[in-house]
C-alpha cells in the first residue's frame, strides 16, 4: 500500500465519521423546522414535537443503515 493511499484511506474514514456523527442532530432540526413552518401555517403549537420525534426516528434508521453499509464492507 503506497503512502497516498493510507492518507486516502484516513480522510475517507474521517468523512465517514464525520458524517454519521451529524446525521442525527441535522434530522432533528429539520424536523424541528419543517414542524415550526407547518405550526405557523395551521396556526397550532404542537406539530413541531412530531416534527422532532420524525426525525429523530429518521436519523436513527439512516444512521443504522449507514453503520451496516460500513460492516459489510470490512
Amino acid at each position: 500500500m503506497a503512502p497516498d493511499d493510507d492518507k486516502k484511506s484516513a480522510s475517507y474514514t474521517f468523512a465517514r465519521y464525520s458524517q454519521i456523527a451529524f446525521i442525527v442532530p441535522g434530522a432533528v432540526v429539520a424536523g424541528l423546522i419543517l414542524g415550526g413552518l407547518v405550526d405557523k401555517w395551521l396556526h397550532t403549537h404542537w406539530v413541531y414535537i412530531a416534527g422532532v420525534i420524525f426525525g429523530a426516528i429518521v436519523g436513527f434508521i439512516q444512521l443504522v443503515r449507514m453503520l451496516t453499509a460500513a460492516s459489510d464492507k470490512n
